[in-house]
């Protein structure tokens, strides 16, 4: 089976500002190895046939970072500096690195997690599923709303109060935070006919309606957005404490 991945790593960082005001986000230092590194830690165990990263801010340093540093196998930048597309642009615009995959697995740069991704693909390929939504049961402001199936079903923002059904099981479907990680079958690409900048989770809600858009609840020890102040010297207490305790 071919693997492939792409890590959203074209963010401008401004929450994290001054950090940012220099360096990309990705490249924001944590214990010693820059944030994406952690990233493609967790892709490693996959066997992964190439990964794309898509970059903006400080996007020369990106480049330079990937010319210097090899992880076994090719990295293909897809260049977002003239324009920022989000995730739907983004991985659409990487599409032509993308499709002749089995699967492609995508994930957020500014994500520290220990989830383990073949369970996860596993899952996927047993639902036959057009992608599986890596979730979480944590406080945030934005969920994803699934039904008792594991199928999206929605969206809802609690501040605002907007609501996007995606399904008849809306009003009675549980709530959960998305985690940065999903499963992607390549055959998605057929159905977006979106073009320029937009939202992946749009789509999803789109597509919902006629194709299987599953969750998958992790619940491993560790995860982390690191895009949010203070969030730097969380990470590097979490993975202090996680190294002594081997």
């Amino acid at each position: 089976m071919k693997i492939k991945a792409m890590i959203f790593a074209a963010g401008l960082g401004t929450r994290m500002r001054p950090l940012t005001d220099h360096v990309p986000k990705a490249l924001i230092p944590v214990n010693g190895q820059p944030l994406i590194w952690y990233a493609i830690q967790q892709l490693l165990p996959l066997g992964i046939s190439s990964l794309v990263v898509n970059i903006h801010h400080r996007g020369e340093q990106m480049i330079d970072y990937f010319e210097t540093t090899s992880f076994g196998f090719p990295v293909i930048i897809s260049d977002e500096r003239t324009l920022l597309l989000d995730t739907g642009g983004g991985l659409f615009k990487a599409r032509a690195s993308l499709n002749d995959a089995d699967i492609v697995v995508a994930m957020n740069a500014d994500i520290i997690s220990n989830a383990q991704l073949q369970p996860i693909i596993s899952q996927h390929l047993k639902n036959k599923a057009m992608a599986t939504l890596v979730v979480r049961q944590r406080e945030t402001m934005r969920y994803l709303l699934f039904d008792h199936a594991m199928q999206l079903s929605g969206w809802k923002n609690l501040q605002t109060g907007e609501n996007k059904i995606a399904g008849p099981a809306f009003e009675n479907s549980k709530p959960y935070a998305f985690s940065g990680i999903q499963v992607i079958d390549p055959r998605i690409f057929e159905t977006i006919d979106d073009i320029g900048k937009f939202s992946m989770i749009d789509v999803y809600l789109r597509l919902a309606k006629t194709q299987k858009i599953m969750g998958y609840v992790d619940d491993s020890g560790i995860w982390i957005d690191v895009g949010k102040p203070g969030a730097l010297e969380q990470a590097e207490s979490l993975l202090n404490r996680q190294a002594l305790n081997g």
